[in-house]
């Protein structure tokens, strides 16, 4: 077990989350929320040191703690038999942490860092909550939810996959501060940020943006169709194409486009870190559909066609994409079908269909999500107990 980061203060939080950004950006959203609320609080993280969070999260300030946790995949074969045993020494281990900051309630913002964070709670004898994301739930929070009372979800439309989730306070999903500001701006406000993100992102004046964006570490699907996509698309002067290919794709990425001289329209990125004035600036987004993407998509408005990831545990992503499909916000791309020539027949007439592109926009269903960390955060407060004398200290 190892453990980096800062003190603990009058209120402490503790929040499991790990593996991909869809748990741990969240988690962060949940933990600015709780700072805003209770100046002066400590939010720290159990994780693991196989996930993202061991960048994502001393990046951006919090203290973590890593415990010895094995994922919830049946692909583990025979290593499966392992599972409840190192179940209970994570658990172990968590406690020791949830002990060691002085916590006040835990929550488990999914991913296999949650389930040892959340029995680690019930062993030391604290609240602990729960925040499903997905629209189907993974099998960590699936497990954690027989473990407390404490249920929030993102979609409504999980509630039927959780122990307790009749109950369940639907609160949607945090996201940051900044795509929050974005999801309520006025249309006004919106039109002179959109102008300001084209010039930041190097958008040319006359053509239209399509952002590719695989997810925390990018898609190789995407990417590729992508750069097909721009090689075949490189006489035009109406489009631009900003990729997301992910650190390790992106020297072949950037080849491969000069190659077929799709630069001319295509940039490609390694990260996109102000996804606010990509949202901002984008027309259409093509995209994995992972539940904070699907929320972030929902709050702000932005068409998108979804490619789900196929190899999600029960197929989330694809529930994901329904939440938007349904509605007809997005269009959903089987992820085998997902070649530059489908994606030039299918992304061709929208771009070309401006009122086709404002009805999506229109279609989409805000939900609660750019309240969503106030909300979660208001909810953990709940439950932890906190008392008005050490709200007013802190």
């Amino acid at each position: 077990m190892t453990t980096r980061g800062t003190p603990p203060a009058p209120l402490s939080v503790v929040i499991g989350a790990g593996g991909t950004g869809g748990h741990i950006y969240p988690g962060l959203a949940l933990a600015e929320a709780l700072r805003a609320a209770v100046p002066g609080a400590v939010v720290s993280f159990i994780g693991t040191e196989r996930g993202l969070e061991t960048e994502l999260i001393p990046r951006a300030g919090y203290r973590l703690h890593t415990v010895d946790m094995i994922p919830f995949d049946p692909a583990l074969g025979a290593k499966r038999y392992l599972l409840p045993a190192a179940l209970l020494r994570s658990a172990g281990q968590a406690r020791a942490v949830i002990r060691a900051q002085g916590a006040h309630a835990v929550v488990g913002m999914g991913g296999y860092p949650s389930a040892p964070a959340v029995l680690g709670a019930r062993l030391a004898g604290l609240p602990a909550l729960i925040h499903e994301s997905n629209a189907v739930p993974g099998r960590a929070n699936q497990f954690a939810a027989r473990l407390t009372p404490h249920v929030a979800v993102a979609f409504d439309r999980s509630r039927d996959h959780l122990a307790g989730g009749e109950r369940a306070l639907t609160t949607g999903m945090p996201i940051s501060a900044a795509l929050a500001g974005l999801a309520e701006l006025p249309g006004h406000e919106r039109a002179v940020l959109r102008a300001e993100a084209r010039r930041v992102l190097g958008v040319p004046d006359g053509r239209r943006l399509v952002v590719f964006n695989g997810g925390s570490l990018g898609a190789v699907r995407l990417t590729g169709a992508a750069v097909g996509l721009a090689g075949l698309w490189q006489g035009r002067d109406d489009v631009h194409l900003l990729i997301k290919t992910g650190p390790a794709a992106l020297p072949d990425a950037v080849a491969d486009l000069a190659a077929s001289g799709g630069q001319r329209i295509a940039r490609a990125v390694p990260y996109l870190d102000r996804m606010d004035l990509v949202y901002a600036a984008a027309d259409l987004v093509v995209c994995r559909a992972g539940s904070a993407t699907v929320a972030e998509l929902a709050a702000t408005g932005v068409p998108s066609v979804l490619v789900p990831y196929p190899h999600a545990p029960g197929d989330h992503q694809t529930h994901n994409a329904r939440v938007l499909s349904d509605a007809g916000a997005g269009l959903l791309l089987p992820d085998a079908a997902a070649t530059t020539e489908r994606l030039a027949d299918l992304v061709g007439p929208l771009l070309a269909n401006p009122a086709r592109l404002s009805a999506m926009a229109g279609a989409a269903d805000p939900g609660p999500h750019a309240r969503a960390a106030e909300l979660l955060a208001a909810e953990v407060l709940r439950v932890s107990g906190i008392t008005l004398p050490l709200l007013e200290r802190a």
